[in-house]
């Protein structure tokens, strides 16, 4: 995996981690004055890239500068498509109301915009339809096309890319969902934080060791 650029607080836990692990995430958190949730992103990002290595009933240490992470070494062989989220999709001609409705009831963050075909042209994020919301423009009348991120501009992951890539994406990024796409072009699920972290809790209870999670 290519370098990654880290938070002051990520690299505060490597710290953390180095000189006192291995260390619970509990006990991360209260170096912090935080809670254990409020730091699984950090946590979920630091052991999947493998700069972390977490083991149940054990926690958080260093790897080393020679070993693999556990975890990031396992998500390796796990493809995305075997953890994907089913997409939510809008046709594109739709309006930015019917996208609004939309988002509030699946009570998600992101939409993604297909054609005709199911092709993905694009993705509606709600910080679009605030922006959106907060204009001038008549929502029933005004199409997605209008602010939405055109394809050629969206972050995506294909099915059959590893966990890992999926998780460097979104942290290079700084999106918080990733299209799962198929061909290149045909939305068949979605990739996001949500997936990330409930990975992350059920390795760190054993589930994955005790013969897999899928």
């Amino acid at each position: 995996m290519s370098a990654i650029r880290l938070s002051e607080r990520q690299k505060e836990i490597l710290r953390l981690v180095k000189d006192k692990g291995p260390i619970t995430g509990d006990e991360i958190g209260a170096h912090f004055n935080l809670t254990r949730a409020t730091l699984r992103p950090d946590l979920a990002i630091l052991t999947m890239t493998g700069l972390l290595d977490a083991r149940p009933r054990v926690g958080y240490f260093d790897p080393g500068p020679k070993a693999r992470s556990f975890v990031a070494e396992q998500l390796e062989t796990i493809p995305v498509k075997r953890v994907k989220a089913l997409p939510i999709v809008v046709q594109q001609g739709q309006s930015v109301y019917e996208a609004v409705v939309t988002l509030f009831l699946e009570d998600l963050s992101t939409l993604f915009i297909v054609d005709q075909e199911g092709s993905l042209e694009g993705v509606l994020t709600s910080k679009d339809l605030l922006k959106a919301a907060i204009g001038k423009g008549d929502l029933q009348t005004m199409p997605v096309e209008m602010v939405m991120t055109r394809f050629p501009q969206v972050i995506w992951v294909d099915e059959d890319a590893p966990v890992t890539e999926a998780l460097e994406k979104i942290h290079q990024s700084q999106v918080s969902c990733l299209p799962v796409l198929k061909g290149g072009r045909i939305p068949t699920g979605r990739f996001d934080l949500g997936i990330v972290l409930k990975l992350l809790e059920e390795m760190a209870q054993g589930h994955f060791e005790e013969g897999g999670i899928w």
